[in-house]
C-alpha cells in the first residue's frame, strides 16, 4: 500500500512539472508612480485608483526630430519617462527621423529584439550574427516594409536618400 502512494505521489508531481508554466502577472499594469523614488523592476506603482488614460498616452509622435547633426538621424524614445504606463511592460517604441544619407549607427539592445516599419522612402538595414561565422545579414527596405533585429545583436539602419521609419521595441 505504502509503495503505491509513493507511485501516485511520483506520478502526480511528474505531471505538475509537466504542466508548470511561467505564472500570470500579479497586477494588470504598473503605471510609474513620478512621486515615489522607490524603484521595483523599474518604478514604485502608482495607486491604481490613482491611474488615468493619460497614464497610458503620448501625444507628439507625429513630429519630426532635428537631424542636423553629424549622423543625420533623431531618435525619439518613447519609454516609461513619457508613457508611465510602460513599466514593468517591456517594451519602448520610437521613432527614426533621417536626414538624406542618414544614419542610425551601429548599437544593440542586450535585453530586447527591435522590429520596425519604413514610413517613407527606403533604408539600408543590416545586423551581425553572433555565431562563429559572424554573418552580416542586409537589405534594403522600402516603404510598408517590416524588419526585425533579434535582441543583443549589433545594427544599424541608413537612410538611402529619404526616408523616416517607426521601430518598436519588444
Amino acid at each position: 500500500m505504502a509503495s503505491r502512494v509513493v507511485f501516485l505521489s511520483f506520478v502526480v508531481f511528474s505531471f505538475s512539472s509537466v504542466l508548470a508554466s511561467d505564472p500570470s502577472s500579479l497586477q494588470d499594469f504598473c503605471v510609474a508612480d513620478a512621486n515615489n523614488t522607490a524603484l521595483v523592476n523599474g518604478f514604485a506603482c502608482k495607486d491604481p485608483k490613482m491611474v488615468q488614460a493619460d497614464d497610458f498616452s503620448f501625444s507628439g509622435l507625429h513630429l519630426p526630430g532635428n537631424t542636423s547633426n553629424p549622423v543625420g538621424s533623431k531618435v525619439t524614445l518613447i519609454n516609461v519617462a513619457k508613457i508611465p504606463g510602460l513599466n514593468t511592460l517591456g517594451v519602448s517604441l520610437a521613432r527614426i527621423d533621417y536626414a538624406p544619407w542618414g544614419i542610425n549607427p551601429p548599437h544593440y539592445h542586450p535585453r530586447a529584439s527591435e522590429i520596425f516599419t519604413v514610413i517613407k522612402g527606403s533604408l539600408e538595414v543590416g545586423f551581425v550574427t553572433s555565431n562563429p561565422e559572424n554573418r552580416f545579414i542586409t537589405k534594403i527596405l522600402h516603404q510598408g516594409d517590416v524588419f526585425v533585429f533579434p535582441a543583443g545583436l549589433i545594427h544599424f539602419q541608413r537612410n538611402l536618400g529619404t526616408g523616416l521609419h517607426l521601430p518598436f521595441q519588444v
